[in-house]
């Protein structure tokens, strides 16, 4: 599609100054990466996308307004070259972009990346000329644009799960003139055909590092991607993969967080009550609070992901004061109440009830976190290999991630 010669100027223009900045905040430090920022047009794979709304709608559900050009055009361009995710599907819906509709709350499924972290993936990955690369996770397909105008789009192979997704991705891509492999695949299982890579960068997270993905790397290559869980605790690695097929790196550090892949996605656990309801026996004072793993800190953003390794398949959720713990696949449970003012600085009580006593296991963690001296991500290295992916550190007990 030809685009009016005033947009291709003012979204030139605005490319340029995206590359200023991101440069100026220290994101944008390699030249070759800035020539791709200030080449490839964003606004030709964000055709759509939405935008929260100031208010809320009815029952308290967020507002999510659709931009197009259409709609707003000075906003939609502006938002198109802004460091922001901009969302682009909801609950796995292709919205019909021709004649969009405001949406009240919804899970998002699908965004276009924010450009400062499509750029920190590419180089923490620590790719390179010559290199032939999978992204898993198409999207919109600009991070796919960049990695060709770095690359060449011989050496770039992306994976998507939803043919929708893809589809509106392959005919940007080609629209600019970019030519990567595509494929309709799920990347739990890499994408044999185009294997071994040199690098394997993931645009979702995992609850574990597919063992697909190891086996498709050349010796020496590498991976990066983002672990998460249904705690939505979350943690990057950067893997190198050796010859006899095990894999090993050290975390990275940094508040990143990816959608999930949708096979890895946590299962809905219904009504907490029903949870609580369950429990039987007094309730005892609990070591440490939950605010310790959901403040709004870095650190609490770390210990989620720590602490998930010890209760893989419990969630959390918050219902007035109270905070419930849910393990659909033991039928485990715990609550926490706050003892006092209903702020946690009183103390919390806790009951539990099932096989798995979860709270305790929570605490287990923390403990020895404490003890340890709270070190932070990057000191922890994760293990892949036959029997299975373990966290270390020297001073902490080995955690366990769950089978992929």
């Amino acid at each position: 599609m030809t685009m009016p010669v005033d947009l291709d100027t003012d979204a030139a223009r605005l490319r340029t100054v995206m590359a200023e900045d991101l440069a100026a905040r220290g994101t944008l430090d390699d030249p070759a990466w800035r020539a791709a920022v200030q080449k490839v047009p964003r606004h030709r794979f964000v055709p759509g996308f939405y935008l929260p709304g100031e208010e809320c709608g009815g029952q308290g559900l967020p507002r999510w307004q659709p931009v197009t050009a259409a709609l707003d055009r000075g906003r939609w361009l502006a938002a198109a070259y802004s460091d922001a995710t901009l969302i682009t599907q909801f609950d796995g819906d292709e919205p019909d972009w021709e004649n969009p509709a405001e949406r009240y709350g919804g899970a998002p499924t699908s965004s276009s990346t924010l450009p400062s972290l499509v750029l920190r993936m590419w180089t923490d990955a620590e790719v390179r000329e010559g290199h032939t690369v999978l992204e898993i996770g198409t999207g919109t397909g600009y991070s796919t644009a960049l990695a060709c105008e770095r690359l060449g789009s011989g050496g770039v192979t992306s994976v998507e799960v939803d043919p929708h997704r893809l589809e509106r991705a392959a005919s940007a891509l080609h629209g600019c003139g970019y030519t990567p492999t595509l494929a309709v695949a799920d990347g739990l299982y890499g994408y044999w055909p185009g294997a071994p890579f040199d690098r394997i960068v993931a645009a979702c997270s995992f609850r574990a590092v597919p063992p697909a993905l190891v086996a498709q790397v050349r010796p020496g290559g590498k991976i990066l991607l983002t672990l998460s869980g249904w705690l939505y605790g979350y943690a990057r690695v950067l893997l190198t993969v050796t010859g006899d097929g095990t894999a090993e790196g050290r975390l990275l550090g940094g508040t990143v967080s990816f959608m999930s892949a949708r096979a890895h996605a946590a299962p809905a656990f219904g009504n907490p009550a029903h949870w609580a309801a369950g429990l039987t026996g007094r309730p005892r004072v609990a070591q440490h609070g939950p605010e310790r793993i959901t403040a709004a800190t870095e650190e609490s953003f770390h210990l989620r992901f720590l602490v998930q390794s010890a209760v893989p398949d419990a969630q959390l959720a918050t219902v007035g004061d109270v905070v419930h713990l849910a393990d659909v696949v033991s039928g485990s449970a715990a609550t926490l109440t706050p003892d006092g003012d209903g702020d946690g600085g009183g103390g919390w009580r806790v009951r539990e009830g099932g096989p798995v006593r979860l709270w305790e296991s929570v605490e287990r963690v923390l403990d020895a976190y404490d003890a340890a001296g709270r070190p932070g991500p990057e000191t922890f290295t994760l293990c892949v290999h036959d029997g299975g992916q373990h966290l270390r550190h020297p001073r902490l007990p080995c955690l366990s991630l769950p089978s992929p």
